[in-house]
């Protein structure tokens, strides 16, 4: 089901080990042909094209794209109880992780009346985007709006896909969290569509976005890149995937358990074991034969788990399994080994990193308080999770004296005639001339 990859006696680079365990091969240069109709038709159209489009890929005509305050209030009363607690230990939990997230305004004095202040400014206005389809996700919901409103955006829009089954309105878990949360501006629009509304706007409709957030699919991911620069993005969400690094002291059936919960988001979803236990790699393998026929979406699973992108990794020592899980940059990494903690500090890439037994992936993707919207495809190497820090930005305001500033004009003149920049310096000399 599950391949093996024996890297035991081979000290490869960082580029050899991301060659021996590749993600799924996904397009996105076709997927950008695909999508460039589509955002002309939102940058161009009106209500109607956007409800055209739901008839075309979501196979539903919604009357309305934008949800009614009646029908985010009807969600939340229809709510079941239990999820409702669920999602409000969540809330809870993540608010109190992401508010310690802030940042606070430093002044730097560079000389005697020469000042620099670092302030952070949130985006003016956001447009979240929660994916729908195989699984719903109101959890997305929370991983997005809760940074944004504890770094205090004024203006933030949600956009989730239509649903046939739900009259044309997103699920209502969905809009079930948006009230919980207190989201009055919530789209019935998925895909590209979301992300073109959100970046061009819609005169009647929509205001434009500074910045969009939210997984996606390949889509998504496409529309993401070819509207970056009109607005701004988080990232580029690929399949998910988990990587697990352990030892002989991790036990078999949990380390399946967390590969298949992973597994079960995509087909294309990667699940990677990294051991020096043969023993271990044994008796994961037995276990996943058994309890992914068990499963709910047990072919799902089985061929995300058979395909390129997954394997159990066997290496010569848990020094070994670091190098190959920092040189992967999983989006979720667990470290189950007889020294998890002290193992953990020695990962330097990882979206989110996941610490012994009673930590697994599934607890941070919905109630640990951490966020699940992380970098996946390696782009660990160079990219954060979704944190408060998303949606503000550092605004340097600088203040000098006279004093200062006579005493370093000198300084930037010369630095601007070095650049052949005559004219930066002239306007210092001109203050120089009317002191």
């Amino acid at each position: 089901m599950i391949r093996t990859l024996d890297l035991r006696g081979k000290s490869l680079t960082k580029a050899g080990y991301q060659r021996a365990i590749p993600r799924a091969t996904l397009d996105i240069a076709a997927a950008m042909l695909v999508i460039e109709p589509i955002l002309e038709r939102v940058k161009n159209g009106d209500e109607s094209e956007l409800i055209k489009l739901a008839q075309e890929f979501d196979g539903v005509t919604p009357d309305s794209i934008k949800v009614s305050q009646g029908a985010l209030d009807k969600a939340l009363a229809e709510l079941d109880p239990q999820v409702r607690q669920a999602l409000e230990v969540s809330i809870t939990r993540i608010r109190k992780v992401h508010t310690d997230q802030v940042r606070t305004e430093k002044t730097t004095r560079v000389v005697d009346g020469g000042l620099v202040t670092e302030r952070w400014i949130p985006v003016d206005r956001v447009g979240l985007y929660v994916p729908g389809g195989r699984a719903v996700y109101p959890s997305s919901v929370l991983m997005n709006v809760i940074p944004a409103q504890i770094a205090k955006v004024s203006s933030i829009a949600i956009a989730s896909p239509p649903q046939k089954e739900f009259g044309g309105l997103p699920h209502p878990t969905i809009l079930a969290a948006c009230a919980l949360l207190g989201i009055t501006e919530v789209y019935a629009v998925g895909g590209a569509q979301a992300i073109a509304l959100f970046a061009y706007g819609m005169e009647g409709l929509s205001e434009k976005c500074d910045l969009v957030t939210g997984p996606g699919n390949i889509y998504v991911a496409a529309a993401k890149r070819a509207l970056r620069g009109v607005i701004g993005i988080d990232s580029e969400a690929g399949p998910t995937e988990i990587a697990i690094l352990a030892d002989e002291s991790a036990i078999a059936s949990d380390v399946a358990a967390d590969l298949i919960s992973q597994a079960e988001h995509d087909v294309i979803a990667a699940a990677v074991l990294v051991t020096d236990s043969l023993s271990l790699a044994n008796g994961v393998a037995e276990e996943l034969l058994t309890r992914v026929a068990k499963t709910k979406h047990a072919d799902r699973i089985r061929e995300a788990l058979g395909g390129i992108q997954s394997a159990i990794v066997l290496v010569d020592s848990i020094a070994q399994g670091l190098d190959v899980v920092n040189a992967y940059a999983a989006e979720h990494l667990e470290i189950q080994t007889k020294n998890a903690s002290l193992d953990a500090l020695q990962i330097r890439n990882a979206g989110a990193v996941f610490i012994g037994r009673f930590s697994p992936v599934s607890l941070g993707d919905y109630s640990a308080g951490s966020n699940h919207v992380l970098p996946t495809g390696g782009c660990a190497c160079h990219s954060s999770g979704l944190s408060v820090q998303t949606f503000l930005r550092g605004l340097h305001y600088i203040e000098y004296s006279k004093n200062a500033f006579v005493d370093i004009a000198a300084t930037v003149i010369t630095l601007a005639n070095s650049e052949d920049l005559p004219a930066h310096g002239e306007a210092m000399t001109a203050r120089l001339e009317n002191l």
